[in-house]
């Protein structure tokens, strides 16, 4: 057991180890001591703090193979500072089975009033929401639990527009490591420039972190530009089960020029009168179909297609819901890119369910900075009326 140099002194006469605090405050930090290496004890996962956080397991005792997916993981604030593992792990764990459990620390050895859960399954996450999410810890005492999301991409804007995607892509790996992919968005009306940004995937959430420190602005540039660097919103995980029933297609890339009635012959040509409805906005639009098996058939036929001079890019829509504090009705989609967004804040989520995005340390930084969001870029909402609704 190790104790915090804070909970002890050295008396000056006798040069003996005392109680700095009280004999009961003494006590009480050996109690809490040994009821840390009991719970190690009885589930037989292993504990390490480290730069600022307390790590209980990642992995579990006998786990093989990868750490869970994305979506595993869920994010608890409003912790009572003299509240440790001892209590947490066995709340917690009425969820599921937990691959990790991260307390984040004070050096005085308090905890810091939030954690990091990740669970082996998105199932027991959902339910860790679901049963503890404003649950009474002790008296008068309420915890949050929400969703935390890892996010690889970060948004790079001010970059010359008549760099390629492949150009972008060579110069982002010679400057930072771990580059996965460069996502590039074609002008609207010239597709051989870049709208003045790009969106770079990292392996890893820390590959990013340490990617946006090397290029904060001020600091770096980009063929002799000044860039903008944030964190790119990450993509709002939608239920399996919800996008089997999409029949709602999205079509980005589009001409200026190109007009709904020209987008329901081409997504209809296989079979005439498939198309229930087509809503263009700007340059991309909604194709409605009038069975899932269509809009299906649509998607692996026309995703990358050319219309009237443009190779269009085709996913299914994400269904976002009902819009907090909307009225019920007409259901409204999403891209399936994320989009740029702030950094450590909370943001909205699905039914009114809080998102957090991890900062640079994975820990809640506050209210984050955010750029303006490009001109018609976004994550565009679908109502059933038809507008287009800004997040």
């Amino acid at each position: 057991v190790i104790f915090h140099l804070s909970t002890l002194a050295v008396s000056s006469d006798s040069g003996k180890v005392s109680p700095l605090a009280g004999e009961e405050e003494f006590k009480a930090s050996c109690a809490k001591g040994m009821a840390l290496l009991a719970l190690m004890e009885k589930t037989g996962y292993n504990m390490v703090q480290e730069n600022g956080q307390r790590k209980y397991g990642g992995p579990p005792p006998g786990w093989k193979g990868p750490a869970p997916p994305r979506g595993c993981e869920v994010f608890v604030g409003k912790i009572p500072r003299d509240l440790y593992e001892d209590e947490l792990v066995p709340l917690f764990e009425r969820a599921g089975r937990i691959y990790e459990f991260r307390l984040m620390m004070e050096f005085s050895g308090e905890n810091r009033g939030y954690a990091f859960v990740m669970y082996t399954n998105r199932e027991a996450a959902q339910r860790a929401i679901q049963m503890l999410d404003n649950y009474e810890i002790h008296p008068g005492k309420f915890i949050g639990v929400c969703v935390s999301l890892d996010n690889c991409r970060l948004f790079i804007g001010s970059i010359p527009k008549d760099k390629r995607k492949e150009e972008i892509m060579e110069e982002m790996t010679k400057v930072t490591d771990g580059v996965v992919d460069v996502i590039v968005y074609p002008s609207s009306t010239d597709k051989s420039r870049n709208r003045g940004f790009a969106f770079v995937e990292y392996e890893s959430h820390k590959g990013a972190a340490m990617a946006r420190r090397k290029l904060i602005p001020g600091t770096f540039q980009l063929w002799g530009n000044s860039i903008q660097v944030d964190w790119a919103e990450p993509e709002k995980d939608v239920d399996e089960e919800v996008m089997q029933r999409v029949r709602v297609l999205y079509v980005r890339n589009l001409m200026l020029s190109t007009g709904e009635e020209t987008l329901r012959q081409e997504f209809s040509r296989f079979k005439p009168g498939c198309v229930e409805r087509v809503k263009k906005l700007t340059d991309y639009a909604f194709v409605h179909y009038r069975s899932r098996a269509d809009a299906v058939t649509a998607l692996s036929l026309m995703n990358g297609a050319q219309i009237d001079g443009a190779t269009v890019e085709v996913t299914l829509a994400k269904p976002a819901g009902v819009k907090e504090g909307g009225t019920a009705g007409g259901r409204r989609y999403n891209t399936n890119r994320g989009h740029q967004g702030g950094s450590a804040g909370g943001g909205g989520g699905r039914n009114g369910m809080l998102v957090l995005h991890r900062s640079d340390a994975g820990m809640m930084g506050g209210a984050g900075r955010t750029l303006p969001l490009p001109s018609r870029l976004g994550s565009p909402f679908y109502s059933g009326g038809g507008e287009e609704v800004s997040q």
